[in-house]
């Protein structure tokens, strides 16, 4: 029989050190959110925490189709897929998007993408990540994995150092005539005509000449960007068309479960099998099944003469 003062002692010191184990927890836990506050790489409450009600998203497979003028497509982007586009969806649900319309909605803005779906799938984990079993990417070929790391790698900066590379290439080309306007200009008339307002310019105190200076870098460095957008754009509208064309469809027509071939019932000889109406048989089974069986009242055996025996 257990003493009950040996009892209660032994449930006090079990709550004490109960106690003391989450009070070391808790400063754990408070210290690691200081520590995060100052840069440190530390997990916190919010790297392991969801929001109330809601569950993480999951990776999810994927279906491809096509919307065609007679089985349209609706599209969580833009309502209605175009006819003759291919549109993409979470497997066994009808919540499609165009393909060109995801892939741009990616490049642009990433964090509209799950969005669509709820935040129900982790869509842009599972269909475009490096190491995802369901991702589309595998299927783009060598060209499309060019393309997606010219505007992957280091948030684009292959893409600028390429933009760049083009700016001097086409400088140096012309080079030459440059070269030749150049001179041209600073020994024109005109030019020094124009002395009285482009000379204050040149004898103008250092601020104002640093202040030119950073006029002039913006400009350049907007005119830049405007350039480095119209090669992504262009460059995004190639990566659509690949995967518009390298996307094999998974659903409705065209897809690879109704072109994968039916094996067609032949006999002995090899001729095919038809019923009494005409029509093939798709299996051998289903040509030995037509032929029920029948009773013996039902079986009447029939003479060269047509008579009955």
């Amino acid at each position: 029989e257990v003493d009950p003062e040996e009892e209660k002692r032994r449930l006090a010191v079990q709550k004490y050190r109960m106690e003391q184990q989450m009070l070391l927890q808790l400063r754990s836990t408070f210290l690691s959110e200081a520590l995060a506050k100052r840069g440190l790489p530390i997990t916190t409450i919010k790297d392991v925490s969801t929001a109330d009600g809601n569950k993480p998203p999951e990776k999810v497979d994927w279906d491809c189709a096509m919307s065609t003028v007679e089985e349209p497509k609706s599209c969580l982007f833009s309502f209605d897929a175009e006819p003759n586009t291919k549109v993409i969806a979470p497997i066994d649900s009808n919540q499609w998007i165009t393909l060109s319309a995801l892939n741009r909605l990616r490049r642009t803005d990433p964090t509209k993408v799950e969005p669509l779906w709820h935040n129900q799938y982790a869509i842009l984990q599972s269909w475009f990540g490096d190491n995802s079993e369901y991702s589309i990417l595998q299927h783009v070929g060598v060209q499309g994995l060019f393309i997606t790391l010219l505007l992957d790698t280091a948030r684009g900066l292959l893409l600028k150092i390429l933009v760049v590379a083009g700016i001097l290439s086409v400088v140096i080309v012309f080079m030459p005539i440059l070269e030749f306007l150049v001179n041209r200009i600073l020994t024109s008339g005109f030019f020094w005509l124009k002395w009285p307002t482009w000379g204050r310019i040149v004898h103008a105190t250092l601020p104002l000449k640093l202040l030119l200076g950073q006029m002039a870098w913006k400009f350049l460095a907007n005119s830049f960007g405007k350039l480095e957008n119209r090669v992504r754009d262009y460059i995004v509208d190639v990566e659509c068309a690949i995967l518009e064309e390298s996307i094999p469809l998974t659903v409705g027509p065209g897809s690879e479960v109704m072109e994968e071939d039916i094996d067609i019932a032949e006999d002995e000889d090899g001729e095919i099998l038809e019923d009494e109406d005409g029509d093939i048989f798709f299996d051998a089974s289903e040509a030995v099944n037509d032929f029920s069986p029948i009773s013996n009242d039902e079986y009447i055996h029939s003479d060269s003469d047509g008579s009955d025996w």
